[in-house]
């Protein structure tokens, strides 16, 4: 694995305006790209802040990174040192076609090797819907490198039948009406960038279709998560996040995951984008989770 760390460039982080923010400037934790191999395979990531109270975020189905970028300014601000991961198929990371190398536990295994890269042996592991999912995949295949679990928003058992008729269609047309992926792509590209949540609607819309395909064959129609007898195993310290009105991600999982693991704790969220626009009662738990799980 070869490092391939840069500074952020300036376009990346939110515009300051003069006089009174100018010490946010100089007080703003460092912020560092860079990129690993894994596997063949080159995947992308982001760190915020320093030290070794870790905390790694994964994004949710052909999301990127940035959609945690928020949250982990927050946590570096806080003292941690947030790291950002894009999964293989989504962001920066590498794009290839073959639906063989997308699954939760590959996508688990690319977390760890992160945490192998940047030689962290364990850290607070956290994502969002797929990175939900991700993180549970971790405290099964490598517990010792878990010292918590942040989960929001799990795909389980009663999220199947509406994720199939939410991403098969998008499959079906990846796969049998490329160009139509490509047109959509090619408007993304024409939207001005500059707003965090723009630009994370945008890089999702910005997809290739053969990646795409690959990406949601294999992740459709594999292992989802860890079965129900196995989740009642993990005894790493877990922050459950749920919310109602989203079938995709169903209160139902949520609030049985939390009640399976037994050292799990529930936090209800009050919509399913409490954490993009309103979040500082969630950072405020996801914060304190991640300090109590680093001082165990």
């Amino acid at each position: 694995m070869s490092p391939a760390s840069s500074a952020t460039a300036v376009a990346d982080l939110p515009a300051l305006i003069p006089g009174r923010r100018a010490r946010e400037r100089s007080s703003r934790p460092i912020e560092l790209s860079g990129s690993f191999t894994h596997e063949g395979h080159r995947l992308a990531y982001t760190e915020f802040g320093s030290g070794d109270r870790v905390v790694v975020l994964t994004h949710g189905i052909m999301l990127t990174r940035r959609m945690h970028a928020p949250l982990a300014r927050k946590l570096a601000r806080a003292g941690f040192r947030a790291i950002t991961l894009d999964l293989l198929g989504h962001g920066d990371s590498d794009r290839p076609t073959d639906s063989w190398l997308y699954s939760m536990p590959a996508f688990a295994e690319q977390t760890v090797a992160l945490l192998d890269h940047l030689d962290i042996d364990a850290a607070v592991i956290g994502g969002t819907s797929l990175g939900a999912n991700v993180a549970l995949e971790v405290g099964v295949a490598a517990p010792e490198r878990a010292l918590g679990l942040i989960v929001e928003m799990p795909v389980l058992d009663n999220a199947i039948v509406s994720g199939l008729i939410t991403f098969a269609p998008l499959l079906l047309a990846a796969r049998f009406l490329p160009v139509t992926v490509q047109g959509v792509a090619l408007a993304a590209r024409l939207v001005p960038h500059g707003n965090q949540w723009v630009d994370v609607v945008t890089d999702t819309l910005s997809q290739q279709p053969a990646p795409m395909a690959a990406l949601l064959h294999g992740v459709l129609f594999g292992r989802i998560a860890p079965p129900k007898s196995i989740r009642r195993s993990i005894e790493t310290p877990a922050l459950v996040i749920g919310h109602e009105r989203d079938p995709i991600h169903p209160f139902g999982d949520a609030d049985t995951l939390a009640a399976d693991m037994p050292e799990a704790e529930f936090v209800q969220a009050r919509s399913p984008v409490e954490l993009r626009f309103d979040p500082s009662r969630l950072t405020a738990a996801i914060t304190d989770f991640s300090a109590r799980c680093h001082d165990r």
